[in-house]
């Protein structure tokens, strides 16, 4: 990839609305980036977007470039051979990632462990042994650089081996603040890894991003401590979602702390005392089927829906009335518009850039607003 590849790839993952998902569509769709941005302007027209799209220019993106290079890091895309293989396998994967240290760590065989913030002295025990045992097997430990478990896990597995660390802000950014030299020690002998771009501070909304990178990267989590609508069992939820192992580590039913993690034992989690119950059930390959990235092309009878060259008005107007705010299959869209999936693909493009819709992991769409 050239140089003015790599920056008009940036500029449009950049783009105001233009999501992992949306950029996967568009350079599918286009031969180019540079094709993809010339036709965004009329793309986003067209659903109805009255302000212009914010694209940026070749400058900013370069700016960006430079500071990665310059404090040591690169950009990783996912068409790259070194990207994570199992990352790859989300719809919605990350279209790049930040990354600072070893990235041969991205494709070693690796368990996540994640907990609660405000963790028990035992439970930050448990995962500082649990993350050293498991280093020192050969796995790397993938954790999200929090305060409490995720700290305990990173530290522990430094005693043994390589950990690897997904940040919510920027790859330059230390959050929390505490965990600067440790932060520093996981990009010297693992890796420290961020979609989000350079200098970028972390927000709420960008952990739940953060935690299906965790859960991405592995072919298992591993939760230890975790109240019930906590962050740790997002990642769970996640990580089962796209087929990986679930394991959990008991804790006293007094302890509010434990009711999440408890309850994924009662699910079906696998129960962790050890390292050895994680050896034990931990496979060499996620389970189940990664959802198929949404796409035109799927096959229907030809005598069902109207013909591919559908009006563009008549499609958005129909995927606009068959939407709500909940999450609807797109193949069940596809349906009811009675239209093709082409006409159906191309007009979301146009409603999500237009800022009507939004399309989601798992083939899914829902209206905004």
């Amino acid at each position: 990839m050239n140089a003015d590849e790599v920056r008009d790839r940036l500029r449009l993952l950049r783009t105001d609305g233009v999501g992992p998902i949306t950029y996967h569509r568009l350079l599918s769709r286009y031969r180019s980036a540079a094709e993809a941005i010339g036709a965004l302007p009329g793309l986003a027209r067209a659903g109805g977007r009255a302000s212009p799209l914010r694209i940026p220019g070749p400058d900013a993106a370069g700016r960006e470039l430079d500071r990665l290079a310059q404090f040591g890091a690169r950009l990783l895309w996912s068409d790259e051979p070194d990207y994570p293989r199992l990352l790859a396998l989300l719809d919605g994967a990350p279209p790049a990632l930040s990354v600072l240290g070893d990235v041969s760590a991205l494709n070693a065989r690796s368990v996540a462990l994640v907990g609660a913030r405000n963790a028990s002295t035992n439970g930050k025990r448990m995962a500082e042994l649990l993350a050293a045992d498991l280093a020192a097997s050969g796995l790397v430990v993938v954790s999200g650089m929090a305060r409490g478990i995720d700290t305990a896990a990173h530290a522990g597995a430094l005693r043994a081996g390589r950990t690897v660390a997904a940040i919510a802000g920027g790859i330059d950014i230390i959050y929390p603040a505490e965990n600067a030299e440790l932060q520093r020690l996981v990009a010297e002998r693992g890796a420290v890894v961020a979609e989000a771009p350079f200098g970028t501070a972390p927000q709420a909304r960008h952990f739940p991003r953060r935690n299906r990178i965790i859960a991405g990267l592995s072919l298992g989590v591993i939760v230890v401590e975790a109240a019930p609508r906590s962050g740790s069992l997002i990642t769970a939820r996640l990580a089962s979602e796209m087929g990986r192992e679930l394991f959990a580590v008991p804790g006293s039913p007094l302890d509010p702390r434990c009711r999440g993690s408890n309850d994924l034992i009662r699910s079906g989690a696998q129960l962790v005392e050890s390292a050895s119950d994680v050896l034990a059930h931990l496979t060499d390959h996620p389970g189940g089927s990664p959802a198929a990235p949404l796409r035109p092309g799927v096959a229907e009878p030809a005598d069902v829906y109207e013909d591919r060259a559908a009006d563009p008005d008549l499609a958005r107007r129909r995927v606009l009335e068959n939407l709500g705010h909940d999450p609807t299959e797109v193949d069940d869209l596809v349906r009811r518009c009675q239209l093709s999936a082409t006409s159906v693909v191309a007009a979301l493009l146009e409603l999500e850039l237009g800022g009507r819709l939004e399309v989601l992991p798992g083939n899914k769409a829902c209206l905004l607003g």
